[in-house]
């Protein structure tokens, strides 16, 4: 049978009827959005439900129109994404090269921002002024080891300064000129310090001699120093402040004791050199000159009380008694209060004896 055939086909919706529903549904719709977009109503109750009605049957209409652009969007990107993967895989590599550059950067500037802060953090006990210097050069060899620092006599740095890092003792300043000064390292042929075992309190010299862990000399004590006891300046001689970490105690191949020094745990080149010179500059001079002496009591004796003397013997010659109470009397006699004068004593005087010893036989001698 053939379309025309078809006795449907002759069916035809009038144009009046079509465009009569049309309208309804518009009409429809029209409202309902109205409606769902209201934003007074006297009836809060019946606005709601009417809102929730239209919102359910938007929802599915919207999804199902917006479906399309959806697709079209994730299609494009997917063909984008496929014929531009090698451009983008270039881009970034070159990013990442870039990215891992600057991850050194920041590495490193993290480093040395935490060594400042530990060198700045420095602090002796009492306190000490010092200077901040860097390390500009060294000077190595088999029997020399000796570092420049950027910091002078313009800044008060004298021979004999000891220099720290952030970990420990370094050494001392051995030649000072304007902006420039040399520090002799620990473990120079020529370096000798004196450091005490922390655990025992034992002296001992700390020597160098070119190798990275100076050797401990003139050990004194039962057992005085063991495999990992902490090493510090003693101070005897002021030449080192007391109590700067120096390193720990190792045994060294050789059989003797040595030091593994606490300055190699970081590259030395940020260092601070203390301006020390002796003990009495760590003393305050100023609080020990506004204490005054507390004056002597009016009236109290200095000297001890007089010890009880025997009295003289009947045979004793007049010469002799005048001779042993002239000082007996001096001796009971109780002193003068100590701000006053005390008046001279006169000598007691001489009594002649009335009888003359006799003189010795011709064969004696005196």
């Amino acid at each position: 049978m053939s379309l025309r055939d078809n006795p449907l086909g002759e069916l035809k919706v009038p144009l009046t009827w079509t465009a009569g529903i049309v309208f309804l549904v518009v009409l429809i719709a029209s409202g309902a959005i109205l409606l769902s977009d209201r934003r007074e109503s006297f009836e809060t109750d019946a606005y709601g439900r009417t809102r929730t009605m239209s919102d359910k049957a938007l929802e599915p209409v919207g999804n199902v129109l917006s479906a399309p652009g959806r697709w079209t969007g994730a299609g494009v990107e997917a063909v984008r994404g496929y014929f531009f993967a090698v451009s983008e895989n270039r881009r970034l590599k070159a990013e990442l090269k870039e990215m891992r550059q600057w991850r050194d950067v920041a590495i490193a500037l993290r480093d040395n921002n935490e060594r400042y802060r530990a060198l700045l953090g420095l602090r002796t006990d009492p306190p000490i002024p010092m200077v901040a210097a860097r390390i500009v050069t060294d000077s190595r060899g088999p029997f020399a080891n000796s570092r420049l620092a950027n910091a002078g006599r313009e800044k008060g740095v004298e021979p004999g300064n000891p220099v720290m890092s952030e970990n420990g003792l370094v050494g001392r300043v051995i030649g000072v000129t304007e902006g420039v000064s040399r520090v002799l390292l620990l473990t120079d042929v020529a370096s000798r310090t004196p450091v005490m075992i922390d655990r025992t309190n034992a002296r001992a010299i700390l020597t160098g001699d070119g190798g990275p862990n100076p050797r401990l000399e003139y050990l004194r004590g039962q057992d005085p120093v063991r495999n990992g006891d902490r090493v510090l300046t003693s101070g005897d001689g002021g030449v080192f402040p007391r109590g700067l970490p120096v390193g720990v105690v190792v045994k060294g191949l050789d059989g003797r004791w040595r030091v593994a020094l606490a300055a190699d745990k970081a590259p030395v080149d940020y260092v601070r050199i203390l301006l020390f010179e002796d003990f009495t500059q760590l003393a305050n001079h100023a609080e020990l000159d506004r204490m005054s002496v507390p004056p002597p009591t009016p009236g109290a004796s200095t000297l001890p009380p007089p010890e009880p003397v025997a009295a003289p013997a009947a045979s004793t010659t007049v010469g002799q008694a005048a001779a042993t109470q002239a000082p007996v009397a001096a001796a009971a006699r109780p002193a003068p209060p100590a701000p006053r004068t005390a008046p001279p004593v006169a000598p007691a005087p001489k009594v002649v004896p009335k009888a003359a010893a006799a003189p010795p036989p011709a064969g004696t001698r005196p």
